[in-house]
Order: structure tokens, then C-alpha cells, then sequence
């Protein structure tokens, strides 16, 4: 499993908000400048499902990450499985003024871990970025 973890400086909220409303999900969902998230499709609730676009702005890469949500607690906790089985969870944490956010999931086969891990880590700064600044 990789795990990537940040701490924003917001109400939950907030965070709840710009974590899941594709209209911030475009804004924030990408790990480097180069990057971007052109199409979202999130309906956050057990059974939901979520689709993200990511690729490289001069369209070199792209990929879909999608999948389902199996488990939705407001404020809390979100559990999801791709569409290649693999599973995750986004964890929510509150502490003082801060949401620490814990990102749980299975790597793919077919990239190192580490690259993975580095990958994810960056979009979740992005998100703290984002979020912070908004």
C-alpha cells in the first residue's frame, strides 16, 4: 500500500468541498504545471461513481482513474475501488484549525511504487495549495 498525507490549513468544510466538487477537482488534480484534470465525473456517495481525466497538457499522457465509491462518511472517511480492483481510502482528520488528509492506496503494476508514491504525493500538495489559497 502507499500512503500520502498532507495538513490543511482550513475548515473541514472547505476541504470536504474543494475535495470533491469537479469544479475544484479541475483546479487542484495535477502534480506539476504541466499537468491538468480536463474532464470530472464525481458523485460522491457509496455507489457513486468518480472518473478523472489526467494528462499532460501538450497531450503526451493521459489517463482515466476511475472507479467507485464503496464507502462514504461525510466529513471522515472515503473508501473506493478501481476499476482494475484495486482499492483505496481518503481519510480526514481533524486537529485544531487544521484537516490532516491520509490517502491510502494500492499501486498499479505497472509503474515503480516509488513513482507512484511521488506522483500522488505531489497532487496532494496541489490540493493544500489550492485549497489554502482559495
Amino acid at each position: 500500500m502507499i500512503t500520502v498525507q498532507t495538513s490543511v490549513n482550513a475548515s473541514i468544510e472547505k476541504v470536504w468541498e474543494f475535495w470533491t466538487t469537479p469544479k475544484h477537482i479541475h483546479k487542484w488534480n495535477n502534480p506539476t504545471d504541466d499537468w491538468h484534470t480536463p474532464a470530472v465525473e464525481n458523485d460522491v456517495k457509496a455507489g457513486g461513481k468518480f472518473k478523472y481525466t489526467m494528462a499532460t497538457k501538450d497531450e503526451s499522457i493521459s489517463f482515466d482513474y476511475e472507479g467507485i465509491y464503496t464507502k462514504v462518511d461525510k466529513f471522515l472517511v472515503i473508501e473506493y475501488q478501481l476499476v482494475d480492483n484495486r482499492t483505496g481510502s481518503v481519510q480526514f482528520e481533524i486537529q485544531d484549525d487544521i484537516v490532516k488528509i491520509t490517502e491510502i492506496f494500492e499501486p498499479e503494476k505497472t509503474h515503480p511504487a516509488s513513482e507512484q508514491k511521488q506522483f500522488c504525493q505531489r497532487v496532494i500538495d496541489n490540493f493544500k495549495k489550492y485549497t489554502e489559497a482559495n
